[in-house]
């Protein structure tokens, strides 16, 4: 049988009408239990589909919401997700999920999918290359909750959900100090995102604090990758008088920075401190395990679900919300000299 089974079909095998139909598949208290449960077995065996986005126009709620992050393979947002999820789920929602690849077009595009899709709310990751505003606005006007996640923008009436990246970075930067450096260079990701600059703005106010001299030329701006620690590490080295600690924003730019001091035959840690961001999994299984920031993504996930609720229970009232979690520094043998 090719075509769908309807609501008349059922009302027609069961001689009921089609509203009380409707009625016992949406659990509406008129509908006695008896009624409800033959009408629910009639429709299982005729194969009825509830169209779920018919439902959700009806009733203006889908239990779906949208998850946006920049990239769905790393620890870092996978982990988030999880977070999401785990609240989420035991109250029926579902999760769609989304990346931006750091496209502000395909931020868009994704935020527009979703609303079309009549999600109940949307959970984000701002992409590094979001310039504008107007699209978040746009889920704003629309009366759908927005809650950004570890990376946001300011915008009026959007909850967040971050860790303190300024007290992260002083925290680390303070731990190689008590290490015994004083010449500590910072791997910095790209300034246009918050928590990069906040991480920055850390590092130097720790030096500052210590007695220690800010050096422009500790400082090198990088993509979050392997090979840009390569890179950073070939530079620094070359200056007239070179680091001996490297604080980075990145793990995987730690691990690339580690790399490379070991293929100069510079050892680790009693020569040279490292300190990574993220703690992502590989860190606690090097061959030297890595110190690193913990940014606690399962419960930030889990924060942000509980924001999102928050909002939906008081749909009367507007809520905005600034949650800052609190950094774990994680020292481990890159950082720790004997």
């Amino acid at each position: 049988m090719n075509e769908k089974t309807t609501i008349y079909d059922i009302a027609k095998a069961l001689n009921v009408t089609a509203a009380t139909v409707s009625r016992a598949l949406n659990n509406n208290p008129k509908i006695s239990a008896a009624t409800r449960k033959l009408v629910m077995e009639t429709a299982a065996k005729m194969n009825y589909k509830q169209n779920k986005l018919a439902l959700a126009l009806k009733s203006g709620k889908s239990n779906n919401v949208g998850v946006v992050v920049p990239y769905i393979d790393r620890n870092f947002f996978s982990a988030i997700i999880r977070g999401i999820e785990e609240e989420l789920y035991p109250l029926g929602y579902h999760v769609i999920i989304c990346q931006t690849h750091e496209q502000e077009s395909a931020e868009i595009d994704n935020i527009n999918a979703l609303l079309n899709a009549q999600v109940d709310g949307i959970l984000m990751s701002v992409s590094k290359l979001s310039t504008q505003t107007s699209h978040f606005e746009h889920v704003l006007n629309k009366n759908v909750p927005l809650v950004f996640f570890d990376r946001k923008k300011d915008v009026k009436g959007v909850s967040t959900v971050t860790i303190d990246d300024y007290q992260a970075g002083y925290n680390a930067t303070k731990h190689l100090i008590e290490q015994g450096c004083s010449k500590i260079a910072h791997l910095s990701g790209d300034w246009a995102l918050e928590i990069y600059k906040n991480r920055y703005k850390g590092y130097k106010q720790a030096l500052l604090d210590n007695g220690i001299t800010f050096n422009k030329d500790y400082v090198i701006k990088t993509k979050s990758d392997i090979k840009a620690g390569h890179k950073s590490v070939e530079k620094l080295m070359t200056l007239e008088t070179p680091p001996d600690a490297i604080f980075s924003s990145s793990d995987y730019v730690a691990l690339g920075a580690i790399q490379q001091l070991k293929k100069m035959g510079v050892k680790i840690p009693d020569d040279f401190c490292v300190i990574g961001f993220s703690n992502e999994p590989f860190t606690k299984f090097m061959e030297l395990s890595m110190s690193t920031v913990d940014q606690l993504p399962v419960e930030m996930g889990k924060m942000s679900a509980k924001v999102f609720l928050e909002q939906v229970k008081e749909s009367n009232v507007k809520i905005e919300k600034k949650v800052v979690l609190a950094p774990n520094l994680k020292i481990r043998a890159t950082s720790t000299k004997k």
